[in-house]
């Protein structure tokens, strides 16, 4: 029975899902623009959402929490420096996910994920 689950699986073990989401934070936090599948982008949100938001108060515990997930200390700056003072006022929803096309192998709903620049 599918009762109580939120996410999908996408074929993978829970390990390889947390890393794979995880590293599409970072490259979104370091560039601010990723292109992934549409299903991707929505399940990424759940992820970098709490990040940012966590980001918006520079503490030591707060930072802690973050390089437990994330490993990277200059992602972690430009977090908590750049991106953190930018959605001060914000109280949430700091992604835009925009249908790209359709991906020519498989078929595949491509999306543009990109950080809002208030």
């Amino acid at each position: 029975m599918r009762h109580r689950k939120s996410s999908c699986n996408f074929s993978r073990t829970s390990s390889h899902k947390k890393a794979l989401f995880y590293n599409l934070s970072k490259f979104l936090i370091k560039h601010e623009f990723i292109k992934t599948t549409l299903k991707k982008a929505k399940e990424l949100r759940k992820f970098i959402e709490p990040m940012i938001t966590l980001s918006k108060i520079d503490t030591l515990s707060h930072r802690r929490h973050i390089f437990k997930k994330l490993r990277d200390k200059i992602i972690i700056r430009k977090l908590f420096l750049i991106l953190g003072k930018r959605y001060i006022n914000r109280n949430g929803g700091y992604l835009r996910i925009v249908k790209y096309r359709k991906r020519a192998g498989d078929g595949a709903v491509l999306a543009i994920v990109e950080l809002l620049n208030e």
